[in-house]
């Protein structure tokens, strides 16, 4: 056996590796138990589907998790360290939390019901921060992109409890002992905190609480500068744009075009999920070998592609195979590119303030494309579908371009980025 073989085996069959799709499983259980499970134990308790939207606020702390990470950087748990202490206090809370949610009426308890899910989320999006910054520890820049999609693709599998196990035991349990049982698979992260080791990285110096939220800004500036900092912020709104804004509507764009709701549940679930783990796992394996800056360039080419086939369905006739090859190269697409763009803002921060640079990014991230998918309605009922997704295409190139100067193809590391 060749040394390049056994160093790939090494370098893919790890404890790290294996860490990185526990912190996965442990990352989307929760997530999808208050954006797949909720809805439907409140639709079958007779709420309202006025009531079960305005739930959808609860996903505020994802996005504004930021705020408290630098307390996670700052501060150490009298147990575990820095990163398995918080780990492990915030999978505990999500247990008891999400067993005890089901204790309750939802047609008579909605209010209360509606508190512990926000509950649930703050922990949820607490134990994101510290994954998060826990996995860039642990992870060499050459390791992110394998490990960063292995954990998004975990992620996405977790969603096979609340989404779908879940459901069935609903038919044959009470929803107390459903919500009971799902809530006993955050035992996957418990058991992990417990079990890892606690990664050697700088504590960052004792200050005072505006320092502390400002320090992490500040040393990203001082290794980037203003120029750097502009360019790679710029990049994170634009990368994924076009891709967002293409697959906002999609739902309502299949029924358009005249598939059937049957049709898109039997073609879509089994076209997306598959294809975009798939394409995340081969993406990692693809950036072990060339990199997170080719990475990029590559994938997202493919993400660009995907949009056109949504362009070409919608020039077409009616067509469940093309429906279901577009969405399977879309989602392929996606998750690839999703890979690697985690695996870029991993890259990005740095091990001493990982947990508050890594939230900051990714809900920095998340600002453009929230606003402007806002926008897609009015923009297809006044230029059609077609020219929609041509530009969408258009809106992916400046991020594309971005690229020469925050991930060049010949240098894994960027070029207006100083070597930390």
């Amino acid at each position: 056996m060749s040394a390049a073989v056994v160093s790939f085996r090494a370098a893919v069959f790890n404890r790290r590796m294996l860490a990185c799709v526990f912190t996965g499983l442990a990352s989307g259980m929760p997530l999808y138990v208050l954006f797949q499970l909720v809805p439907a134990w409140l639709s079958d308790g007779g709420v309202s589907l006025a009531e079960i939207g305005l739930f959808s606020l609860i996903g505020l702390p994802y996005t504004i998790k930021f705020l408290w990470a630098p307390f996670l950087d700052r501060f150490v748990p009298p147990f575990l360290g820095r990163r398995r202490g918080w780990m492990l206090i915030t999978q505990v809370f999500l247990l008891f939390s999400i067993g005890a949610m089901g204790m309750f009426n939802p047609e008579q308890s909605t209010k209360l019901i509606a508190a512990l899910a926000l509950v649930v989320a703050f922990f949820s999006a607490s134990q994101d921060v510290v994954l998060d910054a826990y996995r860039r520890e642990i992870l060499s820049d050459d390791e992110l992109g394998l490990g960063s999609s292995l954990h998004v693709q975990a992620y996405r599998i977790s969603s096979l409890v609340p989404g779908s196990l879940s459901l069935i035991l609903a038919d044959i349990l009470p929803w107390s002992s459903v919500f009971w049982i799902t809530a006993g698979f955050m035992l996957v992260g418990i058991i992990m905190s417990l079990v890892v080791s606690e990664p050697e990285s700088e504590k960052p110096e004792a200050l005072g609480m505006r320092q502390a939220l400002s320090a992490p800004f500040f040393e990203y500036l001082g290794r980037r500068g203003w120029s750097g900092v502009i360019l790679v912020l710029c990049f994170m709104f634009l990368y994924k744009l076009g891709d967002s804004m293409a697959t906002a509507l999609t739902m309502p764009f299949y029924l358009e075009m005249g598939f059937t709701k049957t049709e898109i549940g039997l073609v879509a679930k089994n076209a997306a999920l598959w294809p975009s783990i798939i394409g995340g796992l081969v993406g990692g394996l693809i950036m072990l070998r060339v990199g997170i800056n080719r990475a990029l360039w590559m994938f997202g080419g493919v993400q660009m592609a995907s949009i056109l086939g949504f362009a070409l369905l919608a020039s077409s006739e009616p067509d469940l195979w093309l429906l279901a090859l577009v969405i399977a190269f879309e989602y392929l697409g996606v998750g690839m590119g999703t890979a690697a763009f985690t695996a870029f803002i991993a890259r990005e921060t740095s091990k001493t303030y990982a947990a508050t640079q890594f939230a900051l990014f990714t809900a920095l991230a998340a600002v453009p494309r929230t606003l402007v998918n806002g926008s897609t309605g009015i923009i297809v009922e006044n230029i059609g579908w077609v020219d929609f997704f041509l530009l969408c295409t258009c809106l992916a190139v400046p991020g594309m371009l971005l690229l020469i100067w925050v991930a060049p193809w010949a240098g894994q590391k960027s070029a207006v980025l100083v070597e930390r």
